[in-house]
């Protein structure tokens, strides 16, 4: 009777009427959310793990219990577009009994907050439909509308009547991005009838396991942020070694509340190859084959699994997705990636040496090997070598190391790589919750390599690679050069939640939770801060955004009593000095810099924004002038590459490569780096 009544008021609150893009499903087909027989055994677990076990050793009490909630209704409702006021008010009396609820194992309060999300969530789907009539498009020349699209220090709307412009905004908003793809009035109506549907659709197919999943995540993300819970069917992918990984293109991908995004790629994978796809980047839409006309199905909103079922499939097919890059602001055009499934060969993922030449400049004909380094993968150390030595016949003056988007791997494998450049003594520092610290390092009393060194870091170079890279830096052994990286400094363990003896008819999942921190040898931690390169490159982001300094909760950074080592003074602070005079007068001189400082610019003042216009002329205006800008770069580079200007995008040349600044700029300094150690030996 409570769902029939709040339909019949739905009914006449939306329209007044009929609505003119009906639900394809009644509010009476939402389903009740009870737990599951299992959940109460898996909560008390999951809570002896996160609170025993952890390493931060933390009591579920009352404080965290409070923080839990808000996670929880977070998780339900990110952006603050379904719940009102009124529903956070009713759930903060259960403020101080989540910790009861998740340790006792009786989570129907849990339960009943869920049913009333996705109820709220029925009625806002069901109005952004009412908004939709073949017959009456919307006004896009209505001077100063917007769409807030970030809301998430916003205040909890107060009344039906406030959400209702928020949604208002929101259908006009993917209605606008529709319109400017190209799409008739009619197509976008059908379009987002079908977007708005589907999210009803997947309303009414919530289950047991999905309310559970939220709120052992909301208690995980509680507790630290790489903590999580691991739902059956996620638990097995992650035994598999396929944890939310897309078949066939070779990227890792991950929910992130509304967009599917790329988490990670797997190196010399098809995503890898194309070259047109980076972690951060947003999948909106997904075509199969390689027809320029294919259709293509919008999955915003989509549940990760459904996107991963539309995307993976056999050897040697194409699929094509629609994709928002990671620095483009709200209302961007999606560009289009055309990949060929394929597997991913193994040959494919390892090391790569590449002996650079130098064409022009002062160093013209002189070489320098560089090492790409994808991960940190089984006997990566031995590889190198190999890669060394080829180098070396070569004639190589010296070596780069190239880390970038290298997201780490074995932690021995790190100490073995670092080990083939100094002659023994400690790389990385690891401390439990406890205080109990472990020194590890490397003890062969040999150095593989004593030539000159530059190491090449990025944001994306985390964990193994920051050990790696902070080890060098700090025996001043190494250049490093890049972005600061990533500041992943924590170890995770992964545990099953099944017991032996267990008689549940459905398997308990898993858990992932942090035992242990990283230290350089010099006692500071690799957590949150990363390491700072000896000479920084301009760049779009920051970590600040992009690495772990971004992630609520995150463990802090801190330090402990230094490793017993020597510097080498390979790359003493003089040295560095001088050549950062170098590089602050390559990247003032240098276009390609010019252009990542002008986009880095452009970033943040959107960024602040938190807005976009829904003004159909203000948007092609900007998309014209982005068109024009890119176009420009374009003719820029090709003249400067002594090749003819083009008059549109679509002219450019198949084969041209778009300059690497960041290895241009590496190349230089590191024969700066030679010439200098040569000077020093005279």
């Amino acid at each position: 009777m409570k769902k029939l009544s709040l339909a019949i008021a739905l009914q006449f609150s939306v329209v007044g009427g009929a609505l003119a893009l009906p639900p394809v499903h009644t509010l009476e087909e939402l389903p009740e959310l009870k737990q599951e027989d299992q959940h109460s055994a898996v909560s008390q677990r999951v809570t002896t793990y996160f609170t025993r076990y952890h390493f931060k050793n933390m009591e579920l009490d009352n404080a965290l219990s409070e923080q839990i909630l808000d996670r929880y209704l977070e998780l339900m409702d990110y952006n603050k577009m379904f719940l009102l006021q009124e529903d956070i008010e009713q759930a903060a009396e259960y403020k101080h009994l989540f910790d009861d609820m998740i340790h006792s194992g009786k989570l129907a309060s849990a339960y009943a907050l869920f049913e009333k999300g996705i109820q709220r969530s029925y009625e806002r789907y069901a109005y952004a439909l009412s908004l939709l009539d073949e017959e009456k498009p919307f006004d896009f020349t209505v001077a100063g509308d917007r769409y807030h699209y970030d809301r998430e220090d916003a205040q909890w709307p107060t009344s039906t009547a406030e959400l209702d412009e928020l949604w208002r905004q929101r259908v006009k908003y993917d209605a606008l991005n529709l319109t400017m793809a190209g799409k008739e009035w009619p197509e976008v109506v059908e379009t987002l009838g079908k977007r708005y549907n589907g999210a009803i659709k997947r309303l009414t197919q919530t289950n047991s396991e999905d309310v559970f999943q939220t709120l052992m995540n909301a208690f995980a993300r509680s507790v630290e942020a790489h903590t999580s819970y691991l739902s059956p069917s996620n638990s097995e992918r992650f035994e598999q070694n396929m944890n939310l990984s897309l078949e066939g293109i070779g990227a890792v991908l991950q929910a992130d509340y509304d967009y599917t995004v790329i988490r990670s790629l797997v190196p010399g994978g098809p995503a890898d190859k194309s070259g047109e796809i980076a972690p951060d980047d947003r999948v909106v839409a997904v075509a199969q084959g390689e027809d320029a006309d294919a259709e293509f199905v919008d999955v915003i909103g989509w549940r990760l699994d459904e996107v991963v079922d539309l995307i993976k499939g056999p050897k040697g097919s194409t699929v094509q997705l629609q994709v928002l890059k990671a620095n483009q602001a709200a209302g961007a055009k999606p560009s289009t990636v055309k990949i060929v499934r394929d597997e991913v060969k193994l040959e494919d993922r390892a090391a790569k040496v590449d002996v650079k030449t130098m064409e022009e400049g002062p160093y013209k004909g002189r070489t320098i090997g560089v090492i790409t380094v994808p991960s940190f993968y089984h006997n990566v150390s031995e590889d190198v070598k190999k890669l060394i030595d080829e180098a070396t016949a070569a004639n190589a003056e010296g070596i780069v190391m190239d880390l970038r988007t290298n997201g780490g791997g074995s932690l021995q494998e790190a100490i073995r790589l670092t080990g083939l450049f100094i002659d023994s003594g400690p790389v990385v520092q690891v401390a439990d919750g406890s205080g109990r610290r472990e020194v590890n390092g490397d003890r062969d009393d040999e150095t593989y390599y004593g030539g000159p060194l530059t190491v090449m870091v990025d944001r994306y170079s985390a964990s193994a690679s920051e050990i790696f890279a902070a080890a060098l830096q700090d025996y001043q052994r190494a250049l490093i050069v890049g972005e600061n990286t990533y500041g992943k400094g924590t170890v995770q363990q992964h545990r099953g939640l099944q017991r032996r003896f267990d008689f549940f008819e459905e398997p308990l999942g898993s858990v992932q939770y942090t035992i242990a921190k990283f230290y350089r040898i010099n006692g500071g931690s690799t957590q949150m801060r990363g390491v700072v390169p000896d000479i920084v490159f301009p760049s779009v982001t920051d970590t600040e955004e992009f690495g772990e300094s971004s992630l609520e909760n995150a463990l802090p950074w801190d330090k402990l009593d230094s490793a017993s080592y020597t510097p080498v003074d390979v790359v003493a602070d003089e040295r560095i000095q001088q050549l950062q005079q170098v590089s602050q007068q390559h990247v003032a001189s240098n276009p390609e810099f010019a252009y990542v400082i002008e986009d880095a610019e452009t970033y943040r003042k959107e960024k602040a924004k938190k807005w976009v216009s829904l003004v159909l002329a203000e948007r092609e205006a900007e998309q014209q002038e982005n068109e024009q800008k890119s176009l420009a770069r374009l003719n820029e580079r090709l003249t400067r590459a002594g090749l003819e200007p083009v008059e549109s995008l679509d002219d450019a040349p198949k084969d041209f490569e778009v300059p690497d600044p960041y290895l241009d700029e590496t190349l230089v300094l590191s024969f700066e780096l030679i010439d200098t150690m040569k000077i020093a030996m005279q």
